[in-house]
């Protein structure tokens, strides 16, 4: 389908993978295969295939920009996420390999590593009214603040410019500081 979608685009400037589901809460003791394989299967297997259908274009024309959505989870340890931090982590290394490898053909591939972004999966109305939510935030966020869904997008234009060609297979933390 990644492949489909890429020909259906035809000539492929910048592509912006954002891919994800909720972090599921599971003891690492206790995380199942199916719970691994569907995490894997949505966060990371299509990385390859959103790769083979844009970087020939790219690698050909000497241009071209993919900006991955991360999370800062992968860079940071935290309890009951263990499944969703290795998908992370992943995401993040194949950016690292891939970036290094087409730089030298001005094709940029680097991640954004966000958390603490307003955002209806995460941080909801409903989960920043909690005073839980807002101790939280005093006390790992230096900012004390969520970012902004246009922050967020604004920097995912700054990578995606043609006006910025010195990142190369790079994990931006894009977290507030946590």
């Amino acid at each position: 389908a990644a492949e489909d979608a890429v020909r259906r685009a035809g000539h492929v400037d910048v592509l912006l993978a954002n891919l994800g589901v909720p972090s599921p809460s599971t003891r690492a003791h206790e995380v199942g295969d199916d719970e691994w394989r569907h995490v894997f299967s949505v966060m990371v297997d299509p990385l390859p295939r959103l790769m083979r259908g844009v970087l020939p274009q790219m690698i050909e024309r000497r241009a071209g920009k993919v900006v991955v959505m991360g999370s800062a989870t992968a860079m940071r340890g935290q309890k009951r996420v263990s499944t969703y931090a290795a998908a992370r982590g992943a995401q993040l290394s194949y950016v690292r390999a891939v970036g290094t490898e087409v730089a030298p053909y001005n094709v940029h591939v680097n991640l954004i590593a966000q958390n603490f972004v307003e955002n209806p999966m995460y941080y909801g109305p409903e989960v920043q009214a909690l005073p839980a939510f807002q101790e939280r935030l005093r006390r790992e966020v230096p900012v004390g603040r969520l970012a902004s869904p246009q922050e967020d997008a604004l920097f995912a234009v700054f990578l995606a410019s043609s006006e910025v060609n010195f990142f190369a297979g790079q994990g931006f933390p894009f977290a507030g500081g946590w």
